[in-house]
């Protein structure tokens, strides 16, 4: 006959689980400036692009790189950053991180160019590339198992609060105080955040961690630098096509090709490439990066639409955002009631058939669409944005043992950056050349020198307008109706890679929740007894 085994110890000490959901706060609270900090900086471009005082009179190029500077560290050390945590521990890891991230805040506060303002973005992202995959590798350190889809799915709550409250928190400070002002609100939260850390949050590492393996790192880290730049210059110059582009692309990516070859080969790899032979975790990786590639465009032109376009200020446009937030908000921690009763596939495939068909909707908006429709839209995406975000992130960090966390919440974090900046840079450039040949019949009347500038983006058109007095309002409806049909393009192909995202989680994610072997292990497991 056979008795079921004694029920194995929880795995968490009690002293940590009885604070966990303590941590989990610390931890979104950490999580928090480091995602607000990438939105926040959207709504402050214009000021800071105005000549001193109000601004630094950064170009458009500079601006550029105020923002690309810190995609492409962030993105590039990602990876690494999620190994150091596992080997040398993920608190050690989130204080220093923070630590940077505070310091970088404070010096680009007190830019006096806009060299140093992208120097010191590059500093903010060293930290947070820290920060980020830490707080995931923690967060599933103090749940059980069971626990972790709800922790999870509040942990991509704070995600999308952050995205949405960035513009909002950005418009009321300009609002109030100078441009440096989104960056030195990030201080005493830092502050907080560190003490808390301090206080609350346990060490855990990886208890066999092997050797290190430099190659890896090296390879890793050059492979994605390369291949996000060359990504980033594609869209700030709007040519795929252009050689150092696509020089700068191929680098990236045979480095990348030789970083798995190297792991594959090696008896210590960063990452164990047998993990993607899942089709599972294979496929929400996919999806991941689909999803960014998608979303990233949208906020990209969605930015333009309202305050270009429908006139609104940095503040309006943000808090037209907060339906986003609020759809986050209610049903992030919820997706995994769905999950457990539709299951995972069913869940995410309808989910991103949601996010397509928001997508589509934008291609219908025009200057005089009802705001009620634009924030419907917003929630819908929000709604679509939770049922894939918590499932997708549950089954990365569920398919790698514990002790790897933090490798597994780098690379997701990865694959997500790579899926922004590529979504910022193609959807981008799709929107400019879609923009530009829209405008350029228009621009026939204006000096030579000013044409190629005007062309530019329906900032740079309506910039020239302003300067030109009664000769240039006759632009602005061109302007207008020249980017409505860039946008409604740009939509369209967000539309289809949302739509490529909805086969691929039909045909590989699990129908049902599947408990992993070491959960089946302990709970299926039966001692054999005498009669």
């Amino acid at each position: 006959m056979t008795t079921p085994a004694v029920p194995t110890a929880p795995r968490i000490p009690e002293a940590v689980h009885r604070r966990r959901w303590a941590i989990l706060g610390v931890l979104m609270l950490s999580l928090l400036i480091v995602v607000l900090d990438n939105s926040i900086l959207n709504v402050a471009i214009k000021t800071i692009s105005t000549p001193a005082p109000t601004g630094l009179g950064a170009t458009q190029s500079e601006l550029e790189w105020a923002i690309n500077s810190y995609t492409l560290v962030f993105a590039g050390l990602l990876f690494t950053a999620g190994l150091l945590g596992d080997r040398i521990g993920r608190k050690k890891v989130l204080l220093g991180g923070l630590a940077v991230f505070g310091i970088g805040s404070a010096l680009a506060a007190e830019s006096g160019s806009p060299a140093q303002l992208i120097a010191f973005r590059a500093l903010m992202a060293l930290g947070a590339a820290f920060v980020m995959p830490a707080t995931l590798a923690v967060l599933m350190n103090v749940f059980e198992r069971e626990e972790q889809p709800k922790a999870i799915g509040i942990w991509a709550g704070g995600v999308g609060l952050a995205i949405a409250i960035g513009p909002i928190t950005g418009g009321l400070l300009l609002d109030h105080f100078w441009w440096g002002s989104v960056f030195l609100i990030n201080v005493p939260i830092v502050l907080l955040a560190f003490g808390l850390m301090l206080w609350l949050v346990p060490e855990s590492r990886d208890p066999n961690p092997g050797r290190v393996d430099l190659v890896g790192v090296v390879l890793s880290v050059v492979g994605l630098v390369l291949l996000v730049y060359g990504i980033i210059k594609g869209g700030e110059l709007a040519d795929f096509t252009d050689p150092t582009v696509l020089a700068t692309i191929a680098a990236g990516l045979v480095v990348l090709v030789a970083f798995v070859v190297f792991e594959k080969r090696s008896d210590h790899p960063s990452v164990d490439m047998d993990y993607f032979k899942n089709k599972v975790f294979s496929a929400a990786m996919a999806v991941i990066t689909l999803v960014f590639f998608a979303l990233m465009g949208v906020t990209f032109f969605s930015v333009f639409y309202t305050q270009s376009v429908r006139g609104y200020s940095p503040l309006q446009s943000g808090l037209l955002l907060l339906p986003l937030a609020a759809a986050q908000l209610i049903f992030a921690p919820r997706a995994r009631l769905v999950v457990d009763r539709f299951g995972v596939r069913a869940t995410t495939t309808a989910a991103m058939i949601v996010l397509a068909a928001t997508l589509v909707a934008f291609a219908t908006l025009d200057a005089d669409t009802p705001l009620w429709i634009l924030e419907i839209v917003f929630f819908c995406m929000g709604t679509g944005m939770a049922h894939v975000m918590t499932p997708t992130s549950v089954v990365i960090m569920q398919a790698l043992p514990r002790e790897k966390a933090g490798s597994a919440s780098a690379l997701s974090n990865t694959f997500r950056q790579l899926g922004g900046a590529l979504g910022i840079a193609v959807l981008g450039s799709v929107l400019s050349a879609s923009y530009r040949s829209g405008i350029e019949g228009h621009l026939g009347t204006l000096p030579a020198g000013l044409r190629d500038t005007a062309g530019e983006s329906i900032e740079a058109t309506l910039g020239v307008a302003a300067k030109l007095g009664d000769q240039g309002r006759s632009l602005i409806t061109p302007a207008n109706d020249a980017f409505l049909h860039a946008m409604h393009v740009t939509a369209l192909c967000g539309a289809g890679v949302a739509a490529v995202g909805a086969v691929v989680v039909a045909l590989f994610l699990p129908g049902r929740p599947k408990p992993a072997p070491e959960d089946a292990a302990e709970e299926g497991e039966l001692v054999r007894t005498k009669p």
